[in-house]
């Protein structure tokens, strides 16, 4: 197990903010949590980023990692589209040989939050002008995005929402309804 966890990455990436780092996670869950950072900082070299893996296990059992380090947006891509390949490939890599299903959610510089309060204003913004033109087809998200522009306008009196097209050209159709 040692020989598998060198130090010297390891010293090299502590002074990055570890002040703000959020709580480690339990020794009991140290087991995956080692898998985690492991193959997630093996990744990151190999994409020339000096950023590091910081992990907690939330309350509903999922692991959280925060990508931490100077320079993220090239770990994020646009529209988080590295980001999001980034958590595929760990979440595929540690459920691997597991029974049941193990979740990883990776984030950086809390940028899925960010992202859903962004689309949450455009649906609502999208919804608005569909009161008065009657329909609006989003341009392609992936499916997680849909969701939450789904989410956003499903209270809304007078509008509903599907979706339409095949990945990854799926789009989200907000229509006006009496």
């Amino acid at each position: 197990p040692t020989a598998k966890a060198p130090a010297a990455p390891k010293a090299e990436s502590k002074p990055v903010e570890a002040a703000s780092a959020p709580r480690p996670v339990a020794p009991t869950d140290g087991e995956k949590t080692e898998q985690i950072v492991q193959f997630i900082t093996g990744l990151l070299e190999h994409m020339g980023s000096v950023a590091r893996p910081v992990v907690q296990l939330d309350d509903e059992g999922n692991y959280q990692v925060e990508l931490v380090g100077e320079h993220l947006g090239g770990l994020i891509g646009r529209r988080g589209d590295t980001l999001d390949a980034i958590q595929h490939l760990t979440n595929y890599t540690i459920n691997r040989d597991v029974e049941g299903h193990i979740r990883v959610n990776v984030d950086a510089e809390c940028y899925r939050e960010k992202r859903e309060e962004s689309l949450r204003r455009y649906a609502r913004k999208k919804a608005q002008q569909v009161l008065k033109a009657r329909r609006r087809t989003l341009e392609p998200m992936n499916a997680y995005e849909r969701h939450v522009i789904h989410a956003a306008l499903q209270d809304m009196e007078n509008i509903t929402t599907h979706s339409t097209g095949v990945e990854p050209n799926r789009r989200v159709v907000i229509e006006y309804v009496r």
